[in-house]
């Protein structure tokens, strides 16, 4: 397939939306109709073992596409947003360079947003004996201490946080310690070169968000009886799983693990999750005015498909395929 370019940027498809809405199918469907791979853009879709709470597309499902950046990690190895960018752009230049189309999916706001425009990441790396005795002193003295020092050397990083937030106040303290650098700074130089892509983005939505929340119920059950609980059984046999702990499907059933919920209101709790997480995915693609959302209220396939094709002829994105 013969891909138009302005400025040697690459062009990309992306699919993005809350988790159950059908990303997945979309973007297969369009790789099929557009010689395009797919590069998943899921936080926990990376590690290996996580299958069934992840909703990791199967290989039936993938239906002879290639897929990237899936199931590559032990649960145990930490993973960045600034690594998932570093890879991500790689695999965009493979394919490109193979003559197909990258399309990323997947519904993790940040890596998205930073993938596509071109954030560039401080390679300062960390202190953790600086950080755990910031923590101490948070702990002891209070964040507001540390969110009074912070505002010391950078006013405008500290005027953004809530004492709260120590996490952020702490990476940025850590930032300046080891750079000598404002992290106000870090995020204005990060922004300053020109994005490698030339995109167009598919946001799938709900004109009725109920119809959104029963897929997600009826994903739930069909996960219990694909074999979830034996799934998070195991996983929790792994012992110390480090970032991949926070995975949604694993943390909700725990309780009922320690013998201190019974299953059902485990599995409830778990659905509950999930319809808040949703809701959050949607907060954060909304703000972004690039996305041309697909409106669904129907399960069937075949509608989002031409509605994608439609934006696709409207734009002139892709020529001569």
């Amino acid at each position: 397939m013969k891909q138009s370019t302005s400025d040697n940027k690459i062009k990309i498809l992306a699919v993005v939306g809350p988790t159950a809405s059908g990303k997945s199918a979309l973007a297969v469907e369009l790789a099929k109709l557009y010689g395009g791979e797919v590069i998943s853009c899921d936080s926990m879709q990376i590690y290996k073992y996580l299958n069934i709470a992840t909703a990791k597309p199967t290989a039936e499902e993938m239906q002879g596409i290639e897929h990237h950046l899936i199931d590559f990690l032990e649960p145990t190895e930490s993973f960045s947003v600034a690594d998932y960018v570093q890879l991500a752009l790689q695999k965009a230049k493979e394919i490109s360079a193979r003559g197909n189309l990258p399309i990323v999916c997947g519904g993790t706001g940040l890596y998205f947003s930073s993938l596509i425009d071109g954030i560039q990441f401080s390679a300062a790396g960390s202190d953790p004996a600086y950080r755990e005795a910031l923590e101490q002193r948070a702990q002891q003295e209070g964040a507001e201490v540390l969110l009074e020092e912070l505002a010391q050397f950078d006013p405008e990083a500290a005027a953004k946080l809530h004492p709260n937030n120590l996490k952020r106040i702490i990476r940025a303290m850590e930032h300046y310690h080891l750079t000598g650098e404002t992290i106000t700074a870090q995020n204005a130089q990060s922004r300053s070169k020109a994005s490698p892509f030339e995109p167009l983005v598919f946001g799938i939505a709900f004109r009725d968000r109920q119809n959104l929340y029963d897929r997600i119920d009826l994903r739930v059950e069909q996960m219990l009886e694909a074999g979830l609980l034996e799934e998070a059984e195991a996983y929790f046999a792994l012992g110390d799983v480090g970032t991949a702990s926070a995975a949604i499907g694993y943390k909700e059933l725990k309780p009922y693990f320690d013998g201190e919920l019974p299953l059902q209101e485990a599995v409830e709790n778990l659905k509950k999750e999930t319809r808040h997480y949703a809701k959050r995915q949607m907060t954060w693609f909304k703000r972004d005015t690039r996305i041309h959302w697909l409106y669904t209220d129907d399960p069937q396939l075949p509608p989002l498909v031409q509605q994608a094709r439609d934006v696709m002829e409207k734009e002139s994105f892709l020529y001569d395929y």
